[in-house]
């Protein structure tokens, strides 16, 4: 039998970073539908995420993007952070954006473009030694579109060797997180493909570079929960990103697309004992015609669901059904914990935190979304155009 006090702690432990570019005008590389409120600044993004939090209760910290969140004073925003309740997370880097990285950053077959790849994400170190952010998360559009265009091998000697500079650069208490795409921008190959050469680059970069799973960057019918498991097992598992997608990179709300598939994997992460600070749960999301807010607010409770679900299976039984080779009866276990209604669960998990049970309707209530509407008139607002 499962432990329900047990379920609904591990729950009030649980922690969702929130990406400071999901609350800016974000969407598809073919247009991006600005919204009213939307952000101006760094500073109001983390006014957003701090309203996330408040709701739901479980998202205490905010990812920043460097260059979109660059600041004159990075320990002046981790501060500010602080005081509106939550806290700086992740420095994510980009070496995508800059013309001069069209044939790659790191992997660029130019010496020059490499150490220009590579100084920015020393930058983003001294800017997580300002904002106390334990994690770098790399994410690399390099790649090549036709055969021939660049030496393959190389490639990876180039990112080998610019991912060691910035690796040694890390304090104690830092890591390095390497995320993995199948494709685009690049279509012929890519440099870091999936999770076998995320994983080869970090076990030999040491014990404090980890992999950081995407779930939308995956072709369809992977087994995304077979790649968690592994990574778990290795001890390289870094953290996610979690988003959902029908056919590749769509970045839509967690859960949306296959919930089935969201409860698989946190089943993975509580079987592997990944349910703990070491694994950094992070969304990475772009809401192009919902409210943003609103959007965070559910792909979080949806994560909280998939999560409440894999705590209610009941592991003894699973484990009598395996050993037995009841086919049938492993997966009846998996499917009552899953079929299960965990929303009162939730409610009443929220009410002994002090947290409204209905976050969407207690966010409605708030007048938030009108404040900002009201408020945020000027300016140029934060997101990027298509």
């Amino acid at each position: 039998m499962t432990d329900l006090a047990a379920v609904k702690a591990a729950l009030k432990t649980q922690a969702v970073e929130t990406p400071s570019w999901a609350y800016g005008n974000s969407g598809t590389r073919f247009k991006v539908f600005a919204q009213a409120g939307v952000p101006r600044s760094p500073w109001e993004k983390i006014q957003d995420a701090a309203r996330v939090h408040a709701f739901t209760g479980v998202a205490p910290s905010v990812a920043l993007h460097i260059p979109w969140d660059t600041v004159e004073d990075y320990a002046a925003l981790a501060k500010y952070a602080e005081e509106q309740g939550v806290r700086l997370g992740a420095i994510n880097s980009n070496t995508f954006q800059d013309d001069a990285y069209k044939l790659g950053s790191v992997c660029h077959p130019d010496a020059a473009v490499r150490r220009r790849a590579v100084d920015h994400l020393l930058r983003c170190v001294d800017i997580m030694d300002a904002t106390g952010s334990r994690d770098l998360k790399l994410w690399f559009a390099d790649g090549t579109n036709y055969p021939g265009q660049d030496d393959v091998r190389a490639r990876q000697d180039r990112l080998a060797e610019g991912l060691a500079e910035v690796y040694a650069r890390l304090g104690a208490e830092q890591r390095m997180l390497l995320e993995y795409k199948l494709f685009e921008p690049a279509f012929y190959t890519t440099d870091v493909p999936d999770w076998g050469t995320a994983y080869a680059h970090c076990l030999r970069l040491g014990d404090k570079a980890r992999v950081v799973v995407d779930t939308g960057h995956h072709a369809p019918g992977t087994n995304i929960e077979f790649i968690v498991a592994t990574l778990l097992r290795e001890a390289k598992l870094g953290g996610f990103d979690f988003n959902s997608r029908f056919y590749a990179d769509d970045d839509l709300m967690a859960g949306a697309a296959d919930p089935f598939q969201l409860f698989r994997i946190m089943y993975e992460v509580v079987r592997g004992g990944g349910f703990t600070s070491e694994i950094a749960f992070m969304l990475d999301q772009c809401h192009n015609i919902e409210p943003k807010i609103p959007a965070i607010i559910r792909s979080v409770m949806n994560v909280q669901e998939a999560t409440a679900k894999a705590l209610l299976v009941d592991r003894e039984a699973l484990a009598r059904a395996q050993a037995a080779g009841d086919v049938l009866g492993a997966n009846a276990v998996l499917m009552d914990a899953y079929d299960t209604d965990v929303r009162p669960l939730l409610r009443a998990v929220r009410e002994e935190m002090g947290v409204d049970p209905d976050p969407m309707a207690a966010y409605a209530r708030s007048g938030w979304a009108e404040k900002i509407v009201a408020e945020r008139v000027g300016g140029e607002p934060a997101g990027w155009g298509a």
